[in-house]
């Protein structure tokens, strides 16, 4: 396959999703999902912009691999119609234990995107991740549909996206969970963004399992429990690594101390290798649900897995 069959294809492909966002009122969408092996790539629009993620397949040489993501970059922009500049091009390394997702060392520039007839604030540039994570749209609508008159958890919150969703489906109220400064003030922008109540909606620092077993001791309950922790996460204010392949039973025992009977817990992972331990659900009822969760523009279904659980009477 040539670079013009790679342009040619995504240029179709957009052509497609671009009228699927627009009849289901989406801004944000994948629309090339490394469809071609050789060129394995994932193109998603926001809005008037354009996302390149390039996956890193091993050992390359580093002179061949940039002058082929400079070319790469100009046909996206060619094929969506778009300025060059208005592409943001960023290479996906493979990551081992522990390392984390840091800084690109750009600063990029913050714009307002819509999503289910709420407003969220992406940076294309700054980080490998843009703010909004779009293969959990429809985990998002889900949560949101099951929040009135809740009280709704959000641990490992990010920019507060799920929150946002639960208190616009009527949430009573919602405290969402994080280590990062960073994130807890982009998820209070965009709390203010769609006009959520802070009295109601709090934010709070803290290295969630610690943050759940304070939880616990003070007794404090949920009715909406949202878990979707990093693979893999390290921090001078943590104690140790979390790996979610190996902390996940631990994770959910936790939660499920939070949760009054009949309380409902997603549970999420985009660790590839993920194997889930059946014993770590005691005390919980429910099933791996992905394949409703991952959205029909992420043609590779293994993007994330995705369980809702409810707690036993």
């Amino acid at each position: 396959m040539s670079l013009e069959d790679f342009s040619n294809r995504l240029s179709k492909s957009a052509r497609h999703w671009r009228k699927w966002a627009r009849r289901r009122g989406i801004e944000c969408f994948r629309v090339y999902d490394r469809d071609i092996p050789e060129f394995a790539f994932a193109v998603d629009l926001y809005g008037a912009r354009a996302h390149l993620q390039v996956y890193e397949r091993g050992e390359v040489d580093a002179v061949q691999a940039a002058a082929r993501l400079d070319r790469v970059h100009g046909a996206v922009a060619q094929a969506l119609e778009l300025p060059v500049e208005a592409v943001v091009a960023k290479v996906r390394a493979r990551r081992h234990a522990g390392e984390q997702h840091e800084k690109t060392g750009r600063a990029g520039s913050e714009f307002v995107v819509r999503e289910g007839g709420h407003r969220f604030l992406v940076n294309l540039e700054a980080y490998l991740d843009t703010g909004l994570f779009l293969d959990h749209r429809n985990t998002r609508a889900m949560v949101a549909a099951e929040a009135a008159g809740k009280q709704f958890l959000n641990l490992f919150c990010y920019t507060g996206s799920f929150t946002v969703y639960a208190a616009k489906g009527g949430a009573a109220g919602s405290v969402s969970v994080d280590l990062s400064n960073t994130y807890l003030d982009w998820a209070r922008r965009n709390f203010e963004l769609n006009g959520l109540d802070a009295a109601h909606h709090t934010l709070e620092r803290a290295d969630v399992l610690r943050w759940l077993d304070d939880a616990a001791a003070d007794r404090r309950e949920f009715d909406l429990v949202v878990l979707d922790p990093p693979a893999f996460s390290t921090s001078k204010a943590m104690t140790g690594v979390l790996d979610v392949q190996r902390d996940h039973p631990d994770l959910l025992a936790r939660c499920r101390r939070l949760l009054r009977p009949g309380g409902v817990l997603y549970f999420s992972t985009n660790l590839r290798t993920f194997r889930f331990d059946e014993a770590s659900a005691a005390g919980l009822s429910g099933e791996e649900i992905s394949a409703r969760t991952v959205p029909e523009d992420f043609r590779n279904r293994r993007t994330h897995r995705c369980w809702r659980f409810v707690r036993a009477a």
